[in-house]
């Protein structure tokens, strides 16, 4: 018992470890590093459509890289709970319901600024390092009502907007609706590619579209959601991840969460490995965004071990990923109650909105 004490304080200095590493490896203007070499924001380039077509994806070795990676990756005692708070951190903290209301937004936008229950902010000894998610993910509705409710606090608003979830309505209507979005406060843009596109060919029509996006973003984040449970196979979801970095987007985010495959292993292994071969081409970093079926603790941690694997410490961080969720912060929450007592509670200690 003597011993518990300083096991929960050792959870700030995983953190502050993983921190001083980062800051270690390059200076800080850029936002990133990729095998010492310096990475800044992505700019976008001309579509280039010889890069694109030559992708392959070796659909069997990426199947047995992510069972490889789920059955020897683990992280146990003070170090689990240290990267389950890098996972809250890294969160959208998400309601995207036909039924959401006002009163809904600002009880998710509470649990955003406290995550973490006091007692057990206090019990496992982080006080200092004042945990709060990343963001919180609405319908464009709803963007006043997050802004005014998160005001002070450093979370960002993020909206689901471009005719979100299907991507369907006419190209002047989803770029007028970002356009709102950003007007009304918001700080990233989830937008959704038109699928057709892809299945297509039609890389130059795609280019443009997500083009128009980011410029109609403004000074925003823009995350393009590929929607990869409708892409059918992992070559055309690489060749989109390429397109849409090609045409400037900050994030590569796999679902909208509503398709019936949403974030899988075998998909962010592809996208990840897009992201790490544009970032050696280019000397560009873009951001990572698995959204969609990721609800247990254990999940976030695959996730996490898998950016820091593939892409290194600097995507570990909120800069540049993002973890789309909506029940995945209950699990972490009773994970880390386990942590600090020894007990697992009920699920209803630990309500959402």
């Amino acid at each position: 018992m003597s011993e518990a004490p300083n096991k929960r304080s050792g959870i700030a200095d995983r953190l502050h470890d993983d921190a001083a590493e980062s800051r270690a490896s390059g200076s800080p203007a850029p936002i990133a590093t990729l095998f010492g070499q310096p990475l800044l924001s992505n700019r976008g380039i001309p579509l280039n459509l010889d890069w694109v077509k030559q992708v392959r994806v070796n659909t069997s070795a990426v199947e047995r890289r992510a069972q490889t990676h789920v059955a020897r990756r683990s992280v146990k005692r003070e170090w689990q709970a240290a990267w389950l708070l890098r996972a809250v951190t890294c969160m959208d903290l998400t309601t995207l319901s036909g039924d959401d209301t006002e009163q809904r937004v600002r009880r998710l936008c509470a649990k955003a600024r406290q995550p973490i229950q006091q007692e057990l902010v206090k019990r496992l000894e982080i006080e200092a390092l004042d945990i709060k998610v990343a963001a919180v993910c609405v319908y464009h509705r709803f963007v006043e009502t997050a802004v005014r409710a998160l005001e002070g606090s450093g979370i960002r608003v993020a909206a689901v907007s471009a005719g979100f979830p299907a991507g369907l309505s006419p190209l002047q209507e989803r770029v007028a609706e970002i356009r709102r979005s950003v007007e009304a406060g918001a700080n990233d843009i989830d937008i959704v590619i038109t699928r057709a596109h892809v299945f297509g060919a039609k890389w130059q029509e795609l280019y443009d579209e997500i083009a128009a996006f980011k410029q109609a973003c403004g000074h925003c984040h823009m995350k393009a959601i590929l929607g990869t449970g409708d892409l059918l196979t992992l070559r055309n979801v690489a060749r989109a991840s390429f397109v849409a970095m090609m045409a400037g987007a900050d994030f590569i985010k796999t679902s909208t969460g509503k398709e019936p495959t949403n974030a899988t292993l075998p998909v962010g292994f592809v996208m990840t490995r897009a992201i790490r071969e544009y970032a050696e081409e280019t000397g560009m970093a873009v951001g990572f965004k698995p959204a969609g079926g990721i609800r247990t603790a254990k999940q976030s941690i695959e996730w996490l071990a898998l950016m820091k694997e593939e892409l290194g410490i600097p995507w570990m961080k909120a800069d540049l990923f993002r973890l789309g969720a909506s029940g995945l912060l209950n699990d972490i929450e009773r994970q880390l109650e386990h942590h600090a007592t020894g007990r697992y509670s009920a699920d209803y200690r630990h309500p959402m909105a």
